[in-house]
């Protein structure tokens, strides 16, 4: 099980730096979709745990920040869908589809195929990239659209958001 580094420092910075959350290994990347947890604070919340349906996301405390066990991960994203705070991502690095992530989106949402911006944490472009399928709230069983997108394999500890191309 991964738990959530320590995640005081980012109230004086305002976002989340890679070296700030337990990502996950080669080893892991590898075995299939992983559930990236990004809670900055220790909150009653369980929306992720209750609705990974393979109990992939679990919580010791319902104050605390939620442990994965990517193991059990389907990719299904359910867990993005609905978490409140917009912290969960999903990547999936299986050799037969490159990279690509799964992202909360809560903007105009963008067309499958469409060229976006794969922006950092401080909004910052890190590449471009394709949007691979999106999922409106309409049609997702949690409250928020997602958006999955192809990346480049060395940024996937760094991208978490998509610009517009204008």
């Amino acid at each position: 099980m991964k738990t959530q580094k320590d995640t005081a420092t980012w109230r004086t910075r305002g976002y989340l730096r890679p070296e700030d959350v337990d990502l996950p290994s080669q080893e892991e990347l590898a075995e299939g979709p992983v559930p990236i947890i990004e809670c900055p604070q220790r909150i009653p919340c369980d929306p992720c745990g209750e609705n990974c349906p393979a109990g992939a996301i679990k919580m010791n405390d319902i104050n605390g920040i939620p442990e994965v066990d990517s193991r059990n991960c389907t990719g299904c994203s359910l867990c993005v869908a609905h978490c409140p705070g917009l912290a969960i991502f999903t990547i999936d690095c299986s050799p037969e589809k490159g990279c690509e992530i799964t992202i909360p989106y809560e903007f105009d949402l963008p067309e499958t195929g469409e060229e976006v911006e794969a922006l950092n944490r401080k909004g910052e472009k890190i590449t471009t990239s394709v949007v691979k399928s999106v999922k409106s709230k309409e049609d997702s069983a949690g409250d928020t659209s997602t958006v999955t997108i192809k990346i480049p394999e060395e940024h996937i500890n760094e991208v978490r958001n998509i610009g517009r191309v204008k």
